[in-house]
């Protein structure tokens, strides 16, 4: 049966999520609210049923058996409506609340449904932009190109000839998402009072998926996010974002610009473009990790429908209604605990889980740091840029499941847009590891970021104690600059930036201490060689017994330890040149921490040897 505009009045009006006006409103309908309430909660019920005879006859202990309850449990949400698959989608990234099994179904949950009227879509374009269709496209194809749960997209061309994609809404969703969230709000709330092992709030959860599917449902919101997200990228050549037309553009219709591109999951049509795969995930890799840890605004749908490579060799993103931010703190949070997790500090990787929101803060964390190790000490053996994200994340999930987490919403948003992610990378490289791909990315923040959080965790990264440990420098700086097309002067800069800001005191103090004992020996060894060449009268013998075990070949200050480290670490840098080190000279020279450690040098020198030509003169050994 066709359905009118006019039959959804009710929650028209409801420009944001507001549970409190949406129970007002279906209490006062409760014939509709309880024909819905009939068709949702039958078919959950029966599944539900199922499932307790499953369980009653011990077929649950059967893997196959829970994988094909998972699996109906999957397309039953899809049969329920948009917002079943909305909670649907939320829940697959909840590891706290879903065994892990349902979980690896609900992430395969498509957000496609069949496409509506064709008359309906044209009735609301021409509703919500108050003028005929003919008014404002030269055409616009009647059929759409595609349907997913909130709407439909259909061809079209302005009439100043720019070719447009035009979103639509579907007729009534407001309604039927208010009517749903409403009816699955009493649901949880009922759980939550009478089953005593669901440990997360499920009210919170649904309001924090209906805040979000609200915002889906704006598309005014959406424009301002592709504006926004476009802004952010502008200086990135490698990223498109299409250009929004306001003039044609509502809460419920969405005009943009047509891009023409493939989809990265079609291999072959990217190569015919003359483009290679590998690149297109590389720019999108480090494009999700800048949105993620840079800017704080990441894009938390980026499936192959939303990602296209372009002719021109660029990365274009599609679909901006799910967006998600990231606290400063949380993005340094999320570093150190990477840093925590590859310097297999379990204890300190379970405190960031506190600070990050995932446990409370009077948590016993005691039985939780062995489980860590368990899950990510094997993981670890084969390296950070090898461990698998996929699997360790399902392991994990295990952990959430067993203790009372509670996964804070960005978060889950981050793992369902890198699990995305890494999933359209392995279908073009089945080698890839997100993990690596990330990594030189966490490196170059930790070198390059200023935040005194992470001067504290590059320290923690790189020294033992009090003892610099040059195999982690060396690999955090090969990791961080891996890549071509680099600007060498710039990161021998900022190495020379490190060892000469607060947090190289160690570093310098080492340095220091291998001058002074170098100079030192090279001063008795001249002393020694001034000795053998004056007369015998003059000559002391003392001076020769002494320096006799003491003997050192002269040597250039450039190959102390810590320099020769320091070059090392440089020439594994493609397009190494010494020059670029000696460059540095000059400015060193001028710095005031240079003249406090000369003055020591001296200082300590001096005093050395006096020490030493006492001992002499009293026959000392």
């Amino acid at each position: 049966m066709k359905t009118e505009l006019g039959d959804f009045i009710e929650a028209a009006g409801l420009l944001e999520y507001d549970p409190v006006a949406i129970s007002k409103i279906y209490r006062g309908h409760p014939k509709r609210f309880l024909k819905r309430l009939r068709e949702t909660l039958i078919p959950i019920s029966l599944y539900f049923l199922n499932l307790l005879k499953d369980k009653l006859l011990g077929l649950l202990k059967n893997s196959k058996q829970k994988r094909i309850r998972a699996k109906e449990f999957t397309d039953l949400l899809v049969q329920l409506g948009p917002a079943f698959i909305k909670a649907g989608q939320a829940l697959s990234t909840r590891p706290d609340i879903i065994p892990p099994i349902v979980l690896e179904e609900l992430a395969q949950l498509q957000d496609q449904l069949p496409g509506f009227e064709s008359e309906l879509a044209m009735a609301c374009i021409e509703q919500d932009l108050n003028a005929p269709i003919e008014e404002i496209f030269t055409s616009l194809e009647e059929t759409p190109i595609s349907a997913a749960s909130l709407g439909q997209v259909h061809k079209g061309i302005l009439k100043n000839g720019v070719e447009v994609a035009v979103k639509v809404q579907r007729p009534g969703l407001r309604e039927q998402i208010t009517l749903d969230l409403y009816i699955v709000r009493n649901i949880a709330s009922w759980l939550n009072q009478n089953i005593r092992l669901i440990r997360s709030d499920l009210v919170a959860l649904i309001d924090e998926l209906g805040s979000r599917v609200f915002e889906e449902m704006d598309y005014l919101n959406e424009a301002k996010n592709a504006e926004k997200f476009a802004k952010l990228h502008l200086h990135n050549q490698n990223i498109a974002v299409p250009k929004i037309f306001h003039n044609a553009t509502t809460r419920r219709v969405l005009t943009m610009e047509w891009i023409e591109g493939i989809k990265l999951t079609n291999i072959d049509g990217v190569k015919k473009l003359g483009i290679n795969p590998d690149a297109m995930i590389d720019i999108g890799v480090n494009c999700s990790l800048e949105q993620l840890l840079e800017h704080g605004f990441f894009h938390a749908d980026p499936h192959p429908g939303n990602l296209l490579a372009l002719e021109d060799g660029r990365l274009c993103y599609l679909d901006f209604g799910m967006m998600s931010e990231v606290s400063r703190e949380a993005r340094t949070g999320l570093i150190q605990a990477v840093v925590h997790l590859v310097n297999r500090n379990f204890e300190k990787l379970s405190q960031d889980f506190v600070s990050l929101g995932f446990l409370a803060k009077n948590i016993n964390l005691e039985p939780i740091i062995p489980a860590f190790e368990s899950v990510f000490s094997k993981a670890l053996e084969v390296g950070v840029n090898q461990m698998d994200f996929k699997a360790v994340t399902d392991d994990l999930s295990g952990v959430m499941y067993k203790f009372p987490f509670r996964v804070p919403p960005y978060y889950a948003l981050i793992i369902r847009s890198l699990i995305t992610l890494e999933g359209i990378a392995l279908s073009v490289d089945p080698k890839f590891k997100i993990l690596g791909a990330a990594y030189p990315y966490f490196a170059r923040r930790l070198i390059e970021d200023s935040d005194p959080e992470l001067r504290e965790s590059l320290k923690e990264m790189i020294f033992d104690g009090n003892a610099l440990q040059w195999n982690r420098l060396e690999d955090i700086i090969a990791s961080g600059y891996s890549k071509s097309q680099l600007d060498l002067n710039s990161i021998v800069n900022d190495i020379f930036n490190f060892l000469f800001s607060q947090h190289g005191s160690l570093l310098r103090q080492q340095l220091a201490e291998e001058i002074i004992s170098r100079l030192d020996s090279l001063g008795w060894y001249t002393i020694k060689k001034i000795n053998e060449k004056l007369p015998k009268p003059l000559k002391s013998n003392r001076i020769s017994l002494y320096s006799q075990n003491n003997d050192i070949e002269e040597t250039l200050v450039i190959e102390l330890e810590p320099i020769k480290q320091l070059i090392k670490i440089s020439k594994t840098l493609p397009g190494f040149k010494k020059r670029i080190v000696l460059k540095q000279i000059p400015r060193i020279m001028l710095k005031s921490e240079t003249r406090k450690i000369g003055f020591k040098i001296a200082q300590r020198v001096t005093e050395k040897g006096m020490v030493r030509l006492v001992k002499v003169a009293a026959g000392e050994p």
